[in-house]
This record gives structure tokens, sequence and C-alpha cells, in this order.
């Protein structure tokens, strides 16, 4: 009998943000996969498979052949599973192994760029909403960010290079910059700037820019 495929989403990575949704679908499965940060948010869960950047593929496409063998699997996926998750690789690898989507049970999570828009009273739904997660054609940024609406960004390089990009091309550089850092974890910080200074200021890799 074919097992159920569920793709998590975590949030932004406290465990104050979990859904209990998420958080009953990792119980009730027989398998978790996911990042060891993703993995220590649930208390119950069975046997569980860390995976990390280098073996991302082939711990998705393991999933699969687990679950066509009976098994119930959960895939954690940091944020949401539909915005820069895991989501759209295990539709790719699904079709290119004949696994129907059907099978795959979806379970939505608190996405970092709802909270930095909460944490700065934006309505997210009148911004420019934009992943370069991955992606290297940053240029993409180009067409939004001066159509007169606020635009929330996860960059895909260090946020001063995103930053100096702007400039580069032109973007005034005294423009209001917000950086959300580590958003919903005990050392969060929320840097209000413009952008030259924030071009020339050091962040870790977990920001959500809103220009």
């Amino acid at each position: 009998m074919m097992g159920k495929l569920n793709i998590v989403g975590v949030g932004p990575g406290s465990k104050e943000y979990l859904t209990q949704i998420a958080v009953e679908t990792v119980k009730n499965s027989d398998i978790t996969i996911g990042s060891q940060r993703a993995l220590d948010l649930f208390e119950n869960k069975n046997e569980y498979i860390v995976f990390n950047v280098k073996d991302l593929t082939k711990k998705l496409e393991e999933s699969i052949e687990m679950v066509k063998k009976g098994k119930n699997v959960t895939i954690l996926s940091t944020g949401d599973p539909g915005f820069s998750g895991v989501l759209k690789p295990i539709k790719r690898i699904s079709r290119e192994k004949g696994f129907n989507i059907d099978n795959i049970n979806v379970v939505p999570g608190i996405s970092s760029l709802q909270l930095a828009a909460a944490k700065n009273h934006i309505n997210w739904d009148e911004a420019n909403i934009i992943t370069f997660h991955g992606r290297e054609n940053i240029e993409d940024i180009l067409q939004y960010i001066n159509n007169g609406k606020t635009t929330i960004a996860l960059p895909s390089r260090k946020v001063k290079d995103m930053a100096q990009f702007l400039l580069d091309n032109d973007v005034n550089p005294n423009r209001e910059v917000i950086v959300c850092e580590r958003l919903s974890y005990p050392e969060e910080h929320i840097v209000k700037s413009n952008l030259k200074e924030i071009a020339n200021s050091e962040f870790t890799y977990m920001c959500v820019m809103i220009i």
C-alpha cells in the first residue's frame, strides 16, 4: 500500500511559530526528514533523517521511494513549503519518478516574509514579494523596485551585495531599507537604515530585506 508524503512548513525558526497541525503531522509520521535545525523544533517524532544542502536532492528522492514502500514520510521545509521551500523540487522529482502528486499533503507554515511584514506593519498583499534563494539573476528586482510598492525580498547573496547591486543600478542611496535578521530567534535584530549604509554593513544569511 502506498504511504503518504507530507511537506510541512516549520515557520521562521522558533517553536512558537509552529502550527499545531505541523506538530501533529510529524508526530504521526513514520519518518521525518529535515535539516537539523528544523528537526530540533519537534519533540515528538519517530524515525528521522537529517539532510543538508549537499545531499538534499538525494534525500528528497529517497523520501519518495519510502512512500512507495508504504511509509508515511514528512519532509520539513523552512518557512512555507510553497515559497522558496521544498515543494518545488519535490514536484520536479515526483514528475521524474512518475509519483502522483495527489499523494502529497502540503502543510503551510509562516514565512519569514510574513513575519517581517508583521513586525513592520506592512500589508504584504500590497507589496512586491520576491525570493532570490538559489538564483543568480537578481536583476529581476529592478523591474519592481520603483513601481511605487514596498519590496520584501529574500536575498540570494549577502545583504550588502544586494544593496550594492541596487546602488550600481542607480537606485537612490538614501532609499529606506529595513533588514530583518534571524526573525523569531532570541537574537532577532531589525535595522532601519538606507541603501548606502546597508551596503557597508554585515549581516548573517538569515535575513529579509524590505526596500
